[in-house]
């Protein structure tokens, strides 16, 4: 059910508020990755680094199990994603979507971030189809990682 302790009944999975409390995987916790949780979740003005933090962090988890070649491509893609952020060419509705998505992938909510790629790729194919694949993948390699990881 997408209800539960502090989720409004009638609130789908994706409502935002804040995350639940509980373990982090240490391997996606970074330093800066918090820095945009003073602002509103539903505030458009997402730092790109909120997003990029954890993204490059849960990349660097996978390095000793992921091909070098596959790390290298997921990166070259996330410095497409924060170009075009820095440059503004990401709205809103992005921006929010992928910071609910760093948010599931480090609460290690899989089918979450998967669902939150999908929405992406279907609603704002145009903006996102130069990187989103490398998030995708980024996804997929962090669910195979060991659970200490």
């Amino acid at each position: 059910s997408a209800t539960g302790p502090g989720v409004p009944a009638g609130a789908s999975i994706v409502a935002l508020g804040p995350p639940p409390l509980g373990p982090v995987n240490p391997a996606l916790r970074v330093g800066s990755a918090r820095a945009g949780a003073e602002a509103p979740v539903g505030a458009c003005d997402v730092p790109a680094d909120a997003v990029l933090a954890p993204l490059r962090a849960a990349l660097d988890a996978c390095r000793p199990t992921v091909q070098k070649q596959v790390c290298e491509d997921i990166g070259r893609r996330l410095t497409v994603l924060g170009d075009m952020w820095a440059q503004g060419k990401l709205s809103a509705p992005v921006r929010k979507r992928m910071n609910l998505l760093v948010q599931e992938l480090q609460r290690r909510s899989w089918d979450a971030a998967d669902e939150l790629h999908r929405s992406l790729m279907v609603d704002h194919v145009n903006e996102v189809s130069q990187w989103l694949v490398g998030v995708k993948r980024l996804i997929a390699e962090t669910r195979n990682l060991p659970p200490g990881e």
